[in-house]
């Protein structure tokens, strides 16, 4: 699988990365349901064995149950076999399974130990900021993993779901390895300035959701949308209840003839399209079972053609027209 450099650092990444968001389980409120766990370390597995270099993380995930299966996970791998690691801090599990920002100096740096102590790893490959939850405490947590990259406990810092006036605060303080936002099909926020900001200052991307959680692998119904059950958050999100759900299933069955026509699964495709942007190093895609990678896996090195970017474009205006008539939008960061 091709690899790209994460913006002017020096780490590689391929252009698929492991998510582990799903993994955490369902006992919060940004859950996605009950998760078998040997099935979870069994697709992080797959996904190193068809040539993944790269998991993402976060500590609110399941609040550490994600990053405790990753580190089940390559507990035993040789050193040298490894994937890179890149988590995140800033969020704190509350009793009632809700989430609540913190991004104080000794909140980041508790976060960053707990976090090495359940993945078994002296260093962390890539520590991120979540979410900029207080704003006004994101230099403060930034600073904070400055100091935590001075002593080695991580060797790379970026940000997730800031924005462009966000990073620009941070730079000064130290330079911004990369942003983790959300992208796909269903969601191109991102393409009006922060894309193009982070290319002119070499930036990372390392986009999240790019399969618009589930909805584009081809494999998804209105059935299954009415079967999610309360302890997964997507029962609750507008883009899994019409009409926007009916939109979303349109746009897949548009695009299933070009997979099809390529000799490709559709759920190669939304990683494919996501990946012509020259500013995106990677898509993560969530595994939760080894045949999710592997339906997924080729998307990375499917380069698309003019003809194929442009029947894409003609789908996604026409979803977009529809939804500016019913006066929605899917636009948004979650």
């Amino acid at each position: 699988m091709q690899k790209r450099r994460l913006g002017k650092t020096q780490l590689e990444f391929t252009t698929i990365g492991i998510g582990t968001w799903a993994i955490g389980g369902g006992e919060w409120s940004y859950g996605w349901g009950d998760q078998d766990e040997k099935e979870a370390v069994a697709g992080i597995h797959r996904g190193i064995e068809l040539g993944v270099n790269w998991i993402d993380t976060a500590a609110i995930y399941g609040d550490g149950a994600s990053e405790v299966l990753v580190g089940k996970a390559l507990r035993d791998m040789p050193g040298a076999e490894r994937p890179l690691i890149a988590t995140k801090c800033g969020r704190i599990m509350q009793d009632d399974a809700t989430v609540k920002g913190r991004l104080k100096k000794e909140s980041v740096i508790g976060e960053c130990e707990a976090s090495l102590q359940r993945l078994g790893v002296e260093s962390i490959d890539l520590y991120q900021i979540h979410w900029p939850d207080p704003d006004e405490d994101i230099e403060e947590a930034w600073s904070a993993m400055v100091q935590l990259k001075e002593a080695g406990k991580i060797r790379e810092i970026g940000v997730s779901n800031h924005s462009v006036q966000q990073l620009k605060r941070l730079q000064p303080i130290h330079p911004v390895a990369s942003l983790q936002p959300p992208y796909s099909m269903l969601n191109r926020e991102v393409e009006e300035d922060h894309l193009p900001y982070c290319g002119e200052n070499g930036i990372g991307v390392i986009c999240y959701s790019p399969m618009g959680k589930g909805l584009l692998t081809g494999a998804f119904s209105r059935e299954r949308a009415e079967a999610l059950s309360d302890k997964d958050h997507r029962s609750r999100d507008p883009k899994f209840s019409p009409p926007q759900l009916d939109l979303n299933l349109e746009v897949v069955e548009a695009i299933r003839p070009l997979a099809e026509e390529s000799g490709r699964s559709v759920a190669q495709l939304p990683l494919a399209w996501v990946l012509r942007r020259p500013e995106v190093t990677s898509a993560i895609v969530g595994v939760r079972k080894p045949s999710q990678i592997e339906q997924t896996i080729g998307g990375g090195d499917w380069h698309l053609t003019e003809e194929e970017l442009d029947a894409v474009e003609g789908t996604l205006q026409l979803r977009a027209a529809k939804l500016a008539e019913l006066g929605q939008t899917s636009q948004g960061w979650v």
